[in-house]
């Protein structure tokens, strides 16, 4: 299947999904347990490092409802090339919620800052982009030196099921598909030390993992 036709699809069904997701939830309610989620995951990350208030945080692929939520008080740069669309969509994210944040509508692979950051955050974003090899790449070129990296992807149990879903659009959502050592080698291989991998959910076809490394070049 074209990879650019994959891509796009999966951003149409990508808003579509928010759409419906998000359709009847109180947004005061929705929020609050977003918040809460955000906060508990935060205490699988602090065992192996700690977030000071003037550090600045990257979220890529932030959606609608991303880790930019519960920083108040630092510096947070927020893209995603759906951004505008959640926006105009949805009453559960209208950017003036957050004054401390600075979005951008931008993808994994074109977003662009003259800063680094001392933490960045990838939730569940990596395998919904276009060119997966050149986003790690940008992902990481926005680390400084020492700067943790968290992400978190939906990760292959089977072989087959893989190589099946690379093939044909049986996870419409994700272009990308991949097993949990492949994410890491992703991260290993640009530098990066994996302090720790998280299982955050188990599946049948996929296990939901938080993946946290430190840039250990500068």
């Amino acid at each position: 299947m074209n990879k650019k036709w994959r891509w796009a699809a999966a951003q149409f069904a990508e808003r579509k999904w928010w759409q419906n997701y998000l359709k009847g939830k109180d947004v005061p309610a929705y929020l609050t347990w977003k918040k809460a989620y955000w906060n508990d995951l935060l205490k699988n990350c602090a065992q192996y490092f700690s977030i000071a208030p003037t550090d600045k945080i990257l979220d890529a692929g932030c959606g609608p409802a991303g880790m930019f939520m519960v920083f108040p008080q630092n510096e947070t740069v927020a893209f995603d090339p759906l951004i505008n669309y959640y926006e105009e969509d949805l009453p559960h994210f209208k950017k003036q919620m957050y004054p401390a944040v600075h979005f951008v509508n931008a993808g994994l692979e074109d977003f662009s800052n003259q800063d680094k950051f001392e933490v960045i955050f990838c939730m569940n974003a990596i395998n919904h982009v276009l060119d997966i090899e050149k986003s790690f790449e940008n992902l990481v070129s926005y680390a400084k030196k020492n700067t943790h990296i968290v992400v978190t992807i939906d990760a292959h149990n089977h072989t087959f099921f893989k190589k099946l879903f690379r093939l044909l659009p049986g996870d419409i959502l994700h272009p990308h598909q991949y097993d949990l050592n492949e994410y890491q080698q992703m991260l290993t291989r640009r530098g990066c030390t994996l302090l720790g991998t998280e299982l955050l959910k188990h599946e049948f076809f996929f296990d939901h993992y938080l993946l946290i490394a430190r840039k250990s070049e500068g």
